[in-house]
């Protein structure tokens, strides 16, 4: 296998070339608004689609056109791949995969269940979630709990490749989408709450062979950063940027886990991601040699990185020194934005810290960074005075850090809690509005740190979390449309519980989003005004989707209980404090709906 690591990359490179430019066809298939071929609906992960057969005069008269039972329970995130007749359905564990012909009446055409053994299971933070399978060349690509990579033939099911990319026993586990580009499979890693350094890797969609690996922290060998090229805030990040943040060897378990949605920009052949939190969450334990905060880079970070080589373009740390598990793993969404008069090539995450940020998607430039929920306390507010000494910092605030608080002491009141104003539920971007359109959270906790030993292959916490509703309101999520260009709501729809689904938007106005509940609802783009909503049968923590066939506009969700915010239902837990506090935040989540798994597709009469 190839390894292109630091010393090595040029040399690599001219040895690596079969296909260097190969596989349009996910490009091509993405461009074609009939399928629905990138989990995310397209490179940029916009969850956009140009289908207009369905609209804000004639949503309301949706019916349910077929429904599917996945055959599993816990949480079903994610969502179907729609590739001319066939769609591909996913499951959580253990990772079923099924092609279904739409052109007889979904008959299951192949199903393929991998081997998996099932102690994995207690490795995996927050339920046994599997965001979904990705298409290109043939070939459906599924990245499974135990960290396997496998390659398998879209007509028959057949294995065709199958890699390793982590190991189980010390806490890796695979619960991200891989993101398919030219010749290379891209797939990250989950772990942060097990000491797992994180990583993301290249694998050759052909072979499975390994190309390059390039992780949050350690040596700049390890994380692939030129200390002269790379830059943060325009400026070279140096020699050993993240070794000079972590005190002595804490680097080899400091987290900062790659499970999120990734996005491409084939101009300028970059990949966008996040990184997750540091481990342990017990700041203390990560302080530095005087006892004071150190950054930990680069853990809470964006990265832009050269598709073919791995190579850091920039990184921007979101929460330096985390004191609150505001994982920052979440989708990084490329779209093309007029901020002060000028179209800027941006960038823009909404952060689980309760900020959207968005850059400058080349030249990592921070152009906006604004509250997107007003709840939020921990700091006051982004410094973006490019002459300051914290310039794009987050303002603390003294009261709300567990790190000046002390360990075994509780700091309470802190907002967001640490499923994040937005966790893993991506947001969509309209082209027809120009505004993001965000599945929100809306709660606060009280956070209690405490002293934790690392074993490899034991959970690596160090923190006791109570969540509960923020003090404005009783619902416990919002969803919103978000001015990108100006960092500011435009509308805000309140719902009872998260919204911990993805959402859609598409070219008849309409945006689609399901809760925890399980109601999957339409609203107006232009007013979140409700259209529609429709009672499914298990709270739905997926990804809605839409595609065409036979003439005809769908649209279609999973619904299945669980991800973190439902992990009380999903794994039938009753003590508060389980799920880092997720159980006693959404104790009566449980008089709304129960487990299940299934599909439910939806067409105009």
């Amino acid at each position: 296998m190839i390894d292109c690591r630091w010393g090595a990359i040029a040399v690599a490179m001219l040895a690596y070339s079969p296909c260097a430019h190969a596989n349009q066809n996910v490009t091509q298939l993405s461009r074609n608004p009939e399928n629905w071929a990138i989990q995310s609906g397209d490179y940029a992960g916009t969850r956009y689609s140009a289908l207009d057969q369905i609209t804000t005069a004639n949503v309301g008269e949706l019916k349910v056109a077929w429904t599917f039972s996945t055959g599993a329970l816990r949480g079903h995130e994610g969502g179907p791949l729609v590739i001319g007749n066939i769609m591909y359905v996913h499951t959580p564990f253990p990772n079923a995969v099924m092609a279904l012909d739409l052109n007889d009446e979904q008959k299951i055409i192949w199903k393929y269940e991998p081997k998996q053994d099932a102690s994995v299971i207690a490795v995996m933070c927050c339920d046994t979630v599997n965001r979904g399978v990705q298409y290109a060349e043939g070939k459906i690509l599924l990245h499974t709990a135990d960290t396997s990579l496998i390659a398998l033939d879209a007509k028959t099911g057949t294995e065709l490749w199958k890699v390793m990319d982590g190991d189980p026993k010390q806490g890796a586990t695979g619960t991200g989408a891989p993101l398919i580009a030219k010749d290379k499979v891209i797939v990250g890693v989950s772990g942060g709450e097990f000491g797992v350094r994180g990583y993301l890797t290249a694998y050759d969609l052909y072979s499975g062979n390994r190309i390059w690996r390039a992780y949050s922290m350690g040596p700049d060998s390890d994380i692939l950063v030129d200390p002269e090229k790379t830059t943060s805030l325009g400026k070279p990040v140096g020699e050993n940027s993240s070794l000079d943040t972590w005190n002595g060897n804490q680097w080899e378990i400091g987290g900062g886990p790659t499970w999120g949605y990734m996005a491409y920009d084939p101009e300028f052949n970059l990949i966008y991601y996040g990184t997750g939190n540091p481990s342990t969450w017990n700041p203390a334990q990560r302080a530095g040699p005087d006892r004071k905060p150190i950054d930990q880079k680069w853990a809470m970070a964006i990265f832009a990185r050269d598709l073919d080589t791995g190579v850091a373009k920039w990184a921007y740390q979101m929460t330096p020194f985390d004191q609150w598990d505001y994982d920052g793993i979440n989708e990084p969404i490329p779209a093309d934005l007029e901020i002060n008069g000028r179209m800027r090539k941006a960038v823009t995450h909404f952060d689980r810290n309760g900020f959207a940020y968005t850059l400058d998607r080349v030249t990592g430039e921070l152009l906006v960074a604004d509250k997107f929920d007003a709840s939020v306390n921990w700091a006051s507010e982004i410094d973006m005075d490019k002459s300051s000494p914290t310039y794009g910092r987050p303002k603390l605030l003294e009261k709300y850090e567990p790190f000046k608080t002390g360990v075994d002491e509780v700091t309470k009141g802190i907002c967001p809690s640490s499923l994040g104003a937005k966790n893993q539920q991506p947001a969509s971007y309209s082209k027809l509005t120009g505004l993001f359109y965000v599945p929100t959270n809306h709660l606060c906790m009280d956070y209690e740190p405490f002293k934790v030993r690392y074993t490899a292959g034991q959970p690596y916490v160090g923190a006791t979390l109570a969540m509960y509703p923020a003090p404005d309101t009783p619902d416990l999520g919002n969803f919103i449309a978000w001015d990108g260009a100006k960092g500011k709501i435009v509308w805000s729809k309140p719902e009872r519980f998260s919204v911990w689904s993805g959402a859609l938007t598409t070219a008849g106005g309409v945006a689609f989003y399901g809760t925890l509940e399980g109601y999957f609802k339409a609203v107006d783009q232009k007013d979140g005004r409700e259209l529609f909503k429709f009672k499914t049968p298990s709270g739905i923590v997926g990804n809605a989707m839409t595609y065409m066939h036979g003439g005809k506009q769908y649209v279609a969700v999973y619904s299945g209980v669980g991800g973190w915010a439902g992990i009380g239902l999903a794994a039938d837990l009753t003590n508060p404090e389980d799920g880092s506090g997720a159980v006693g935040g959404f104790a009566s989540l449980s008089a709304y709906t129960s487990a299940g798994g299934s599909l439910t597709v939806f067409a105009l009469p």
